[in-house]
């Protein structure tokens, strides 16, 4: 364990931990998801701005630790999974495909985590990298187990060609989230998917900004030049008129210093 980047990983959570009594549960997995989502925002800014995005995780840790930025979920998903294996909790990673809102399969261009240890039973799916509505907390991988947190509700289908696809009950039916194959990759595996995210016409993050972070009770996003703070069903809106605007609205909900 790299200790002091452990250390200064936690810190950005908002977490402290005695780094000699960690206990590799699922209840740490709950704590440190939950904080992960809390303070460390999804954003595409460099994208946007045209600044290749490096997901060497000494690169990552530099940027979303050190200069407290955030991230898209290849970078995302790529810290997570390297704090989770230095901790000591044995991880794999896929490649899955985001399903939210279309209307056929698309490729796959998101990296979720599965994450086990002696202290869990069975696996726990990881993920901190989606700017929509998603879990706070982990989710066990189980095949129709109905798991409930924060006003939402989750459940895993197996599909013959998908895989594990997550679902999540919204506005009175179940809905696919996105899916995920059991074949495990290495990090170089996603060069070429964030590479596309990054460049391609037809990618949707390299467009506008696209920046989000979950709160207790909802989320707030900015989408090109709108700002919203979602609570419960309660949606407030706000229009960034200038860039001194936009700058004081990432400091202040995102923490995020330009």
């Amino acid at each position: 364990m790299n200790k002091e980047k452990v250390v200064k990983y936690f810190k950005r959570l908002g977490l402290e931990q005695n780094l000699d009594d960690i206990k590799l549960d699922a209840e740490l997995l709950k704590k440190i998801q939950f904080c992960h989502v809390m303070n460390i925002p999804y954003e595409n800014i460099d994208i946007v701005n045209n600044i290749p995005i490096n997901l060497d995780n000494d690169n990552l840790f530099e940027k979303m630790i050190v200069n407290n930025r955030g991230g898209y979920c290849f970078e995302i998903n790529s810290l997570f999974d390297w704090f989770l294996r230095e901790l000591g909790y044995k991880t794999s990673s896929f490649m899955a495909r985001y399903l939210r809102g279309e209307t056929q399969i698309p490729m796959r261009r998101h990296r979720v985590i599965a994450v086990t240890s002696d202290l869990i039973n069975g696996r726990i799916l990881c993920d901190a990298g989606v700017g929509e509505r998603a879990p706070r907390f982990p989710l066990l991988i189980e095949e129709g187990v109905v798991q409930e947190q924060f006003g939402e509700t989750y459940s895993f289908e197996k599909d013959e060609f998908l895989g594990w696809v997550l679902t999540d009950f919204y506005k009175g039916e179940w809905k696919p989230f996105f899916s995920f194959t059991e074949e495990k990759q290495l990090d170089i595996d996603y060069e070429m998917p964030s590479f596309y995210c990054e460049k391609h016409p037809d990618s949707i993050f390299n467009k506008k900004n696209i920046i989000a972070i979950k709160t207790p009770t909802g989320r707030k996003t900015i989408n090109d030049k709108m700002f919203h703070i979602f609570e419960g069903n309660n949606v407030t809106e706000i229009i960034i008129e200038n860039e001194e605007m936009s700058y004081e609205i990432l400091n202040e909900h995102f923490f995020i210093k330009i």
